[in-house]
């Protein structure tokens, strides 16, 4: 896998891919910046009227249901559709999916009526939509009873896609094969966005790559390596803004070797 994953970094910056998301209001700006900073292009464009045909103009479409309103939920319906439609992969966020019944039963109405190429969410977001016992705080992952392997494993079974289940070890599975990424850094927990940021970067590499399982562990673990990078760069008298500033930062110097030599994946 790493090896198809290493010589993503320069097609995408050759590329340049329009990314297609209709997004978290509260993180709209990060995805589009981090998007930016990979090397594609960002849109965001959630109105009805216009959602289905912004999407088939790009090359990859994320979905995150972070500040749902009935408006947008519309939009996110009608541009998958046409993304579907089209072959272009879309990505979808069930952020705070148990939290209410509104929210788990958009997610679920999201995936009822669309193929998903990607679901990537917490444990207890993905654990919710999988039937499982979890427990979501507002937004945030709350307990789950089993492993973050076994969610993106059974996920992937239920909705044929991949799935990414973002924690303090990443799990990326198809179904019958399951990867373990052990990137990352407890300041990624501390700031906002960093998981509609990872979804947006891993619509980034799907828009280039047609093996979406690569696509997913590339995008989950540059967030990882990018975040251990900008943590080990601070000095003292460094904190959380300027590790958000870092962390840009090093997702944008990110190439081959850098990925390489920091991934840290292995099969379970």
């Amino acid at each position: 896998m790493k090896r198809n994953i290493s010589k993503l970094f320069n097609i995408i910056r050759e590329e340049r891919p329009l990314i297609h998301q209709i997004t978290n209001q509260v993180t709209m700006n990060d995805c589009a910046n981090v998007t930016l900073a990979v090397g594609a292009i960002p849109v965001m464009a959630s109105s009805p009227e216009e959602a289905a045909e912004m999407a088939m103009l790009a090359k990859a479409l994320v979905i995150n249901i972070g500040t749902l309103r009935s408006e947008t939920f519309e939009g996110m319906i009608a541009a998958a559709k046409a993304a579907n439609k089209s072959g272009i992969p879309v990505i979808v966020d069930p952020v705070g999916a148990g939290a209410t019944c509104y929210r788990t039963s958009s997610a679920m109405e999201i995936l009822k009526v669309i193929r998903p190429a990607v679901i990537r969410g917490n444990a207890s977001e993905v654990n919710q939509l999988i039937g499982g016992a979890s427990t979501t705080i507002g937004v945030d992952a709350g307990r789950v009873p089993i492993s973050n392997a076994e969610i993106a494993k059974k996920a992937a079974e239920t909705y044929e896609c991949i799935t990414v289940v973002s924690g303090k070890e990443d799990a990326v599975s198809d179904g019958n094969r399951t990867y373990l990424i052990r990137n990352g850094h407890s300041m990624l927990s501390k700031i906002t966005g960093t998981g509609c940021m990872s979804s947006a970067l891993i619509a980034c590499f799907a828009a280039v790559e047609k093996n979406i399982l690569s696509s997913a562990a590339a995008g989950i673990s540059l967030m990882g390596i990018a975040g251990e990078m900008a943590a080990a760069s601070l000095s003292k008298s460094e904190g959380l803004g300027t590790f958000k500033v870092r962390l840009m930062d090093f997702i944008s110097l990110m190439n081959d070797e850098m990925w390489d030599k920091g991934a840290k994946i292995s099969e379970v």
